[in-house]
């Protein structure tokens, strides 16, 4: 099994990334846009939740 671990700058990123596609999920939700973009905007909110919900940090 590999050892996989996230370092704090990369949680950072991915959470930053999770904010801004969770911000244009709900923007385009609320505009009544595309399908499609809500599905992109959701699925990378999610994987980046998920990332960092499972993904252990890297100890300093």
């Amino acid at each position: 099994m590999t050892d996989m671990t996230l370092s704090p700058a990369g949680a950072t990123v991915l959470f930053v990334i999770a904010c801004l596609a969770g911000y244009r999920y709900r923007t385009v939700w609320k505009a009544e846009g595309p399908r499609l973009q809500l599905w992109i905007f959701g699925l990378i909110a999610a994987f980046c939740l998920l990332t960092l919900g499972f993904v252990p940090l890297k100890a300093q």
